[in-house]
């Protein structure tokens, strides 16, 4: 399966850091969950966290993305390219499970292990 045209603009709103934009891929009542931990529920809620995400890097940059679907659900995979602010870098694979509504995002999962990046 290509990537989505959807999938795309994703992705660049993540890495242009465009918090506003990313959410609108979202349902309003939708879970995200990031990594191990506490599932954020609710657009307003999942924009705080990910904006204070955003504020505690420099940069990212998603590369390498490959997309599978079966029904309500899509799979995103590919490798994360994180900046500190101190400008050194950690690049990790990922891989994104979305549970869909739709055309959008109701439970949006990502599978990354982050545990070097404020190391």
């Amino acid at each position: 399966m290509n990537n989505p045209e959807w999938v795309t603009e994703l992705f660049a709103s993540i890495d242009s850091m465009n918090t506003d934009k990313f959410v609108s891929f979202l349902t309003d009542d939708s879970a995200f969950t990031f990594g191990n931990s506490p599932s954020a529920i609710g657009k307003e809620t999942v924009h705080n966290v990910v904006e204070g995400f955003f504020q505690s890097i420099k940069s990212v940059e998603h590369t390498d993305l490959q997309t599978i679907g079966s029904g309500d659900f899509i799979v995103v995979r590919g490798n994360s390219k994180y900046t500190r602010h101190n400008d050194s870098t950690l690049t990790v694979p990922f891989c994104n499970v979305f549970g869909m509504q739709g055309e959008l995002i109701k439970d949006y999962r990502i599978y990354i292990d982050l545990s070097l990046l404020y190391a």
